[in-house]
């Protein structure tokens, strides 16, 4: 009779028809197996499991899984009045593979004449503050083996003012990955200038240290943008001269420009900003209380194209509107960054001047995120390599270059 009951109690476990919650790959797993219809049934063993990366103990299978996959897993039971028979039933757990894994990640042609690096980061001082910045090939460029079109680049000038200026070349332009680095590193040598540096304070101590009138104001600030025009001019006759050099048209090197110069003076910090395209640069007050867009943005102006520094058009009347003189006391945080951040960081231009978002932007650089991806602006010994890291996060359909700089 006892052997009846072991042999049916064994058979119910058999026949039960266990359902496995499905696992994703590089996620935490948990499934517990609810025994209180067999008390007398104990697992001993879950076969085939290892090879998951996942691990059983106390009725419960658990552990991050490695790669996606079917797995077939063997059920080692027995009977707590039989325990030397070990028996077998066979259950199914499916790993969905991690999304990244389904991207190939091809190198592009280190012949090619323009070149560049899949990745790059920085870090150092910026004015009397520092610098982060992080660029890094998007994944569709990536499974295609094609180039990273996003520049950045990063330079201390005379009489202790600094420039940080970011590019995203348009992924449709033959030569856009040129024109992106030609874009960042001519504006930084136009403006490696004492000469120019120093006419540019001139004007600016008439605005802020002097006491002159408004219209001595006024004039001087437009002696400055005359100087901003200048360096952006000189970036267009840069890449225009490139394409005559290479036989291409300056449209082959399409890209958009932003750029900051920054010094700090006794009065407070002076920000000069520059924009084409829609690729913002925001500042941050010291509390968090309050962010600026320090640039114009050229987001659905044009039926949902951008503008470019390639473009003479933009040379116009409405250029001045483009260049902002901005000074304030202090500040927590100035970032600049492409479209690959923003699209799926902050998704509507609207957000970027709000603190909520912001505030969610920097918890998620803390480490609040899926990958505790952290970049530690207080122990900032690795911060250039944490950026680097944190910009390959992972948000479905945002699959474009990243490039993210942060004065802090």
């Amino acid at each position: 009779m006892e052997q009846a009951v072991i042999y049916k109690e064994k058979e119910e476990f058999k026949d039960t028809h266990w359902i496995l919650k499905n696992a994703s790959a590089k996620q935490f797993y948990e499934f517990s197996f609810d025994m209180g219809d067999f008390p007398n049934i104990k697992i001993q063993h879950i076969g085939n499991l290892e090879e998951s990366g996942l691990s059983f103990n106390d009725n419960t299978i658990s552990g991050i899984p490695v790669t996606g996959n079917m797995y077939h897993l063997d059920v080692w039971f027995y009977h707590i009045h039989d325990a030397d028979t070990i028996e077998t039933k066979e259950i199914q757990l499916f790993v969905n593979a991690d999304p990244k894994d389904l991207w190939k990640n091809i190198p592009s042609d280190k012949n090619d004449i323009f070149y560049k690096a899949e990745e790059a980061s920085f870090k150092g001082k910026f004015s009397d503050k520092k610098i982060v910045a992080a660029s890094k090939r998007g994944r569709s460029h990536a499974h295609e083996g094609k180039f990273r079109e996003d520049d950045f680049a990063v330079n201390e000038l005379p009489s202790e003012w600094s420039i940080i200026s970011v590019s995203d070349g348009a992924g449709s332009a033959l030569a856009a990955r040129e024109g992106s680095r030609l874009s960042t590193v001519s504006v930084n040598a136009f403006f490696n200038s004492k000469e120019i540096l120093d006419e540019i304070e001139y004007h600016l101590s008439k605005i802020y240290t002097t006491g002159s009138s408004k219209e001595e104001q006024y004039e001087a600030e437009q002696n400055i943008v005359k100087y901003l025009y200048e360096g952006v001019l000189y970036v267009y006759n840069t890449l225009e001269k490139a394409a005559e050099e290479n036989s291409l048209s300056v449209s082959d090197f399409h890209s958009t420009l932003i750029f900051t110069l920054v010094k700090r003076f006794e009065f407070g910090y002076v920000i000069v900003s520059f924009g084409v395209g829609d690729c913002p640069i925001n500042l941050i007050n010291t509390d968090f209380s309050q962010v600026q867009l320090l640039n114009k943005m050229d987001v659905g102006e044009f039926g949902g194209g951008t503008r470019f520094i390639t473009m003479k058009e933009i040379f116009n009347n409405e250029m001045t509107s483009r260049f902002e003189i901005t000074c304030v006391k202090d500040f927590s945080r100035l970032v600049l960054m492409t479209d690959g951040i923003y699209d799926p960081k902050f998704t509507t231009e609207n957000k970027l001047e709000n603190t909520e978002s912001w505030g969610s932007f920097f918890n998620d650089l803390a480490g609040n995120n899926d990958d505790q991806a952290q970049v530690d602006f207080n122990n900032d010994t690795e911060i250039d390599h944490q950026l680097l890291t944190w910009i390959d996060f992972w948000s479905r359909g945002n699959h474009d270059d990243r490039t993210l700089a942060i004065i802090y």
